[in-house]
């Protein structure tokens, strides 16, 4: 019997925020019911639209798995070497493993996964990947890893959709702890850079922030060296 899982991130670039990443295992009917309620690419759809399809898909599906890797996470792999791809075939691989692990051991299935991939050498990132699966039996997984996949595969744009609500109401939250629309969170956000250039006293010790960005790294050098130039005894 062949089934088939959906993977897709959202927020992989910015400097505020986590990174969500979403699966969701449907069969070939439920592919068909998401095409009918209208999945597609999130970033093709409005706010309010995601939001309805976010409890739509939720109840069509077989199942689904959505991980939020905080900013913490992040900087911690980063800075053992990690990077922010292998992070990513980590965490997919993670939600593969609990998707399948939730299919019926008496059956045998054909598992077809379609994943969005970040890398640019997606042979070499898929080869990563398959490393952290774990195997089952009567399970037979299959790869499809592919650039744009949220925009060809109507599992992948469900995944999508969990994925940037989630991560939108992530951003939310933290706006609201801050009582300061800070933007997208993204470093090419004008309001973004404001908001990290007035409140970087106040977000050293914040858990919202990758700090091994290089936006990050840059901004505390020069508030360092404006400091020092302030308080420098002529």
């Amino acid at each position: 019997m062949a089934i088939f899982i959906g993977i897709d991130d959202s927020g992989r670039g910015p400097i505020i925020g986590p990174m969500v990443i979403a699966g969701v295992l449907v069969t070939k009917k439920q592919k068909k019911e998401l095409k009918k309620i209208g999945c597609k690419d999130s970033k093709k759809l409005s706010p309010k639209k995601r939001q309805i399809l976010y409890e739509k898909i939720k109840k069509i599906v077989l199942g689904y798995e959505i991980l939020t890797i905080p900013p913490e996470e992040i900087d911690e792999r980063t800075n053992t070497g990690i990077n922010l791809n292998k992070i990513e075939a980590i965490k997919i691989a993670e939600i593969i493993n609990t998707l399948i692990k939730g299919l019926d051991n008496n059956k045998s299935f054909e598992v077809v996964c379609f994943i969005d991939c970040p890398s640019t050498n997606i042979s070499a990132w898929q080869t990563y990947l398959r490393k952290h699966l774990k195997k089952f039996e009567n399970i037979k997984t299959i790869l499809k890893c592919e650039h744009n996949a949220d925009s060809k595969y109507v599992e992948c744009s469900a995944a999508s959709i969990l994925a940037k609500v989630t991560r939108d109401n992530e951003i939310e939250k933290i706006k609201k702890q801050f009582g300061i629309d800070f933007g997208s969170g993204y470093p090419s956000d004008p309001l973004t850079i404001e908001f990290l250039k007035k409140n970087a006293d106040r977000l050293k010790n914040a858990k919202i922030l990758r700090k091994t960005w290089e936006t990050w790294k840059k901004l505390i050098k020069k508030q360092k060296t404006l400091s020092d130039f302030l308080t420098h005894d002529f």
